[in-house]
């Protein structure tokens, strides 16, 4: 037993030493920045980030809203009741839930740009581990359902140039680590279940109600029996105002789907006071417009 013990150390120190050795000469001949530190990588990694950024990108462990994910410490004294944020009690958005993996902080925003805008496709396998992370969370309400997993689309001029789209690239990823986490989930990629039917502008720097207005209606499900009576989850990178996550959710619901989830890497968390209800009132007022289902304040 003594000897077979000390065999299985000399073969992990052989082993570590080799790695070691082999991470040298790689890190030596071919130097790699971290794109986050940028400092120089010691270990020869598939995403050039090290090991200490990688850490930097941690999970959310505050308590979220229920419904949308937002942290309730960050809401107000006077927004979060019975688990949801005022803006979801005086809405209530068009998904059953969103779910995301971490906050939207500086080392995330970096390794999310290196994917989305530097092409750096490596980082969708890090990324999309991750959200599988944050899709485990739904799997007790879905895991027993086959679930149809639906990126949030590109217009296709906007695909053509990026070559790529982030959010199929972290919902492949994602669904892959889920095959050997929760085995028992069905999950189906469906990116042809949802079409963005019309250019928009980039999100990002927008206010709210330039947010909605900017996606309204440029969402349509083509061939209805892809999602009719389906459990869907739209994936994304980042969820910030919910804005795009709700027209997606509403172009799914109106084809049929029997529910819709949002899952996302990062959720942009915002930080709100009891005379700061701009978001929350807009928001409220945009459902109320559309005919739609709004709640009272309690």
């Amino acid at each position: 037993m003594r000897a077979a013990s000390n065999g299985r150390v000399v073969v992990s120190a052989l082993n570590l030493s080799w790695k070691t050795a082999v991470d040298l000469i790689g890190c030596t001949l071919f130097p790699t920045k971290c794109l986050i530190c940028s400092l120089p990588l010691e270990r020869l990694e598939r995403a050039p980030v090290c090991a200490s950024c990688w850490r930097g990108v941690h999970a959310e462990t505050r308590e979220c809203c229920e419904r949308c994910g937002e942290v309730l410490e960050l809401a107000g004294s006077r927004a979060a009741k019975g688990g949801m944020c005022r803006a979801c009690r005086m809405a209530r958005p068009d998904f059953e839930r969103a779910v995301s993996y971490g906050p939207y902080d500086a080392g995330m925003r970096a390794a999310i740009h290196a994917l989305k805008y530097g092409r750096v496709l490596a980082m969708a396998r890090p990324l999309g581990e991750r959200l599988a992370e944050a899709m485990a969370g739904l799997a007790e309400e879905l895991a027993g359902e086959p679930t149809l997993v639906v990126p949030v689309p590109l217009h296709v001029r906007r695909q053509k140039e990026r070559g790529f789209n982030q959010a199929r690239a972290l919902a492949q990823e994602a669904m892959r680590s889920l095959k050997h986490s929760h085995a028992e989930w069905v999950l189906e990629l469906g990116p042809a279940s949802l079409v963005r039917q019309r250019e928009t502008q980039a999100q990002a720097g927008l206010q709210p109600r330039e947010r909605r207005a900017n996606v309204r209606g440029a969402f349509f499900v083509p061939d209805a029996a892809m999602v009719a009576g389906r459990h869907v989850v739209v994936v994304d990178d980042i969820l910030t105002t919910g804005a795009t996550a709700r027209a997606c959710a509403r172009a799914l619901s109106e084809a049929g789907a029997a529910s819709v989830r949002v899952a996302t890497v990062a959720r942009a968390q915002h930080h709100w006071n009891d005379v700061e209800q701009e978001q929350a009132d807009e928001w409220a007022e945009a459902r109320e417009d559309e005919g739609a289902e709004v709640w009272q304040v309690q």
